[in-house]
């Protein structure tokens, strides 16, 4: 049964085509409908209040529906929520959608199959967002009361696999992560890859933001690289301003800088939204890696050993790795 309060946002330059929309959506049983013809409108709407579903074009002046997603993404990282996006096109081509997929839009219907698929998708989307929001409201929860649990209780901090911040897990986490992915290339072959990221400049960063901002960016930083990674991967922070992903690969010789580079790019290239506006970080980025040939050592070789590349990726700003090797030990 559809949970009729949803709100929906229709962002469309073109009158006619909002009439259209709201007429389909009021036909479905759909009541919260909300409605602007330019995405800057639809923004400042996003901002004063929740949206569950945007229904956006893609061609439009000044910003474009993609661009328009790239921020309410944005928007859903600072906020821990997510809108379901659904985009207008009348393109057919391949490429053209696989572009947008990836600028993170989650549907398309193409308007002239507009009349026969919107409300079905609206749909479909209703019940995918309301089972996300519930989970990342269910988690916060989790986390709210895990950081109430540590506080009250010093003796745990030892013993505690979770970073009360972000989320994450944090060095114990990482450290049992690597020893298990170390287990796992031991049995069943490939490589244990140990990847670093650290924000660069950590004295400008500290002079520049405030200690509350700081916090909000660390805590994007960690959503981001969430849902960056692939579902087995493992995300901790392991220091301040440190962040590290555990990764199986199946050789050893696609651990190298190039191979991660769309985990920098995509770190670096979008600002986060904070209370003070959007903002960016610079993030660099290091790896080890290791396997049967090159013989597996301790989780604390790899990890001293991605360190020692970071040093270097510091002044390169490239991603540079080392792998372990017996000499190495």
């Amino acid at each position: 049964m559809s949970d009729l309060g949803i709100k929906i946002l229709i962002v469309d330059d073109a009158k006619f085509s909002t009439t259209i929309i709201k007429k389909n959506l009021i036909c479905g049983g759909f009541t919260h409908i909300l409605s602007s013809d330019n995405a800057n409108d639809a923004l400042t709407i996003i901002n004063q209040q929740a949206v569950d579903i945007v229904i956006a074009d893609w061609l439009m002046p000044d910003i474009d529906g993609l661009e328009l997603t790239r921020r309410i993404r944005q928007h859903d990282e600072a906020n821990n929520h997510y809108t379901y996006v659904i985009m207008l096109t009348a393109r057919d081509g391949v490429e053209a959608l696989k572009h947008a997929f990836n600028e993170g839009i989650d549907d398309f219907v193409n308007k002239s199959a507009m009349q026969q698929q919107l409300v079905p998708r609206v749909l479909a989307g209703e019940r995918i967002v309301n089972t996300h929001n519930r989970l990342l409201k269910d988690l916060d929860n989790l986390l709210s009361e895990k950081r109430m649990l540590e506080a009250n209780n010093e003796k745990l901090k030892g013993q505690c696999t979770l970073d009360a911040l972000t989320g994450l897990g944090n060095r114990n986490y990482c450290i049992t992560k690597l020893m298990d992915h170390l287990k796992h290339s031991d049995a069943r072959g490939g490589a244990t890859c140990f990847l670093l990221l650290r924000i660069g400049d950590t004295e400008g960063f500290e002079q520049a933001f405030p200690p509350r901002i700081i916090g909000e960016l660390l805590i994007g930083i960690s959503r981001r690289l969430k849902s960056t990674v692939r579902p087995l991967d493992d995300v901790a922070r392991i220091d301040k301003y440190t962040f590290a992903i555990v990764t199986h690969q199946p050789d050893i010789h696609t651990c190298v800088g190039d191979s991660f580079k769309r985990i920098k790019n995509i770190m670096n290239n979008r600002s986060f939204e904070t209370s003070m506006g959007f903002q960016t970080v610079r993030l660099e980025m290091s790896l080890s890696a290791a396997s049967l040939d090159t013989g597996l050592p301790k989780s604390d070789v790899m990890i001293r050993l991605a360190m020692q590349a970071m040093q270097h990726s510091l002044e390169t700003r490239h991603i540079e790795h080392l792998h372990f090797a017996q000499t190495s030990a």
